[in-house]
C-alpha cells in the first residue's frame, strides 16, 4: 500500500428522513481518539436535544484502531452500518455521526440499519475524498562537500526536507513517497559517501 484515502475537510451536513425519524449525518476529518471526543461534544452542543449520537471511526494507516458506538440504539443497527461505509470507500482518519430524532415511528432493526448506513453514505459523498501518498522519513548521513550534491537531488525529487544539520558531517531528515522509495535510495547509496538511513524500519 502506498496511499491511503481520507477526506479533505468536514463534509456538509446532511439529513435522511424515515418515517418521521430525522438522521442528521457528518463526516469529519480526525486523526486521535480527542478529535473524535472534541467532534462529538460539539455536536451535542448543537443538537442537543437529539437522542442518539450513533458513530464510527477509524485512524492510523500502517495499523489502523476502529471504533463503533450505537449510543441506546439496539445492538449493531447504527454503528456496524456506519462503519461499513467508511470500509465501503476505503476511508481512515475519518469520522462518521449520524444524529438521530425520533419522530414517533419506531423503524425496527432492519429500518434502523438502513436509515444509518444511508445517511453515513450521504455523509461521506457530502465530503471531498483525497488520495494521500504514505512518507517515509529517511536520514541523511554526508560529508559537507557532498552538500550541493544531496540538495540537488533533493530538488529534482521533490522531496520533503523536515530538518536538517549542516556542519562538517552533516544529516538531514527527508520525507519519500513510499512507491519512490526504494530508487530515492539507490540514487542515494549511487554516491558511496551519503549513507540513507529508513526511519520506518
Amino acid at each position: 500500500m502506498f496511499s491511503y484515502k481520507t477526506i479533505n475537510t468536514r463534509s456538509l451536513e446532511v439529513l435522511h428522513k424515515d418515517r418521521g425519524s430525522k438522521f442528521y449525518g457528518y463526516a469529519i476529518p480526525i486523526e486521535t481518539d480527542n478529535e473524535v471526543m472534541k467532534a462529538l461534544e460539539d455536536l451535542k452542543k448543537k443538537h442537543s436535544s437529539a437522542r442518539h449520537f450513533c458513530y464510527a471511526y477509524q485512524h492510523g494507516i500502517k495499523t489502523t484502531y476502529y471504533r463503533v458506538s450505537d449510543d441506546g440504539e439496539p445492538n449493531n443497527s447504527a454503528g456496524i452500518p456506519i462503519y461499513g461505509q467508511l470500509q465501503a470507500f476505503k476511508l481512515t482518519n475519518t469520522l462518521i455521526v449520524v444524529i438521530r430524532y425520533f419522530g414517533g415511528t419506531k423503524l425496527g432493526i432492519g429500518g434502523l440499519i438502513s436509515a444509518y448506513k444511508k445517511t453515513a453514505k450521504l455523509s461521506i459523498e457530502a465530503s471531498n475524498i483525497k488520495n494521500v501518498d504514505i512518507l517515509i522519513p529517511c536520514k541523511l548521513s554526508f560529508d559537507y562537500k557532498d552538500l550541493s550534491k544531496v540538495m540537488r537531488i533533493i530538488k529534482k525529487q521533490q522531496l520533503i526536507i523536515k530538518h536538517k544539520r549542516i556542519e562538517m558531517k552533516c544529516e538531514v531528515l527527508i520525507l519519500v513517497k513510499k512507491i519512490n522509495l526504494k530508487s530515492t535510495i539507490i540514487t542515494f547509496e549511487g554516491y558511496h559517501q551519503i549513507k540513507v538511513e529508513n526511519l520506518n524500519d
